[in-house]
């Protein structure tokens, strides 16, 4: 348990680094950007978001927590796939405009929705 803080620290940072990145990935891809091909921005979400999940996973090992066991946790997991769906669909997978920008949007609502989840530890924060 001695590295708990350390390692919480590192996880609410690599959250923060990704949320921002994804949100400059977003207008990238809203304006149309050839930026949004430089190797910096399509290699970094990937080492970044590793490092997220390793520090996730460690938090979550080092409590002594079990998805099945503590709800928001579960909440927060089906959200993270959720997010990345939308995510990959909103930067590169989306066939049209129109579907990148919705997916955008539902995925920053999805990432909004696991921070307070995180913090209230909560699924149902409109409860």
């Amino acid at each position: 348990m001695e590295y708990y803080l350390g390692i919480k620290h590192l996880h609410l940072t690599l959250i923060g680094l990704s949320g921002l990145l994804f949100l400059l990935r977003g207008v990238l891809m809203l304006k149309q950007s050839a930026m949004l091909q430089h190797p910096v921005l399509r290699i970094s979400p990937h080492i970044i978001d590793t490092g997220l999940l390793i520090a996730g996973f460690s938090l979550a090992l080092m409590a002594g927590m079990k998805p099945g066991a503590h709800l928001w946790l579960m909440a927060k997991l089906i959200a993270l796939a959720l997010y990345i769906i939308l995510g990959t669909i909103a930067i590169k997978r989306g066939k049209t405009y129109r579907t990148r920008v919705i997916a955008f949007i539902a995925a920053i609502a999805v990432f909004v929705y696991m921070i307070f989840v995180a913090i209230s530890k909560n699924p149902m924060i409109w409860a």
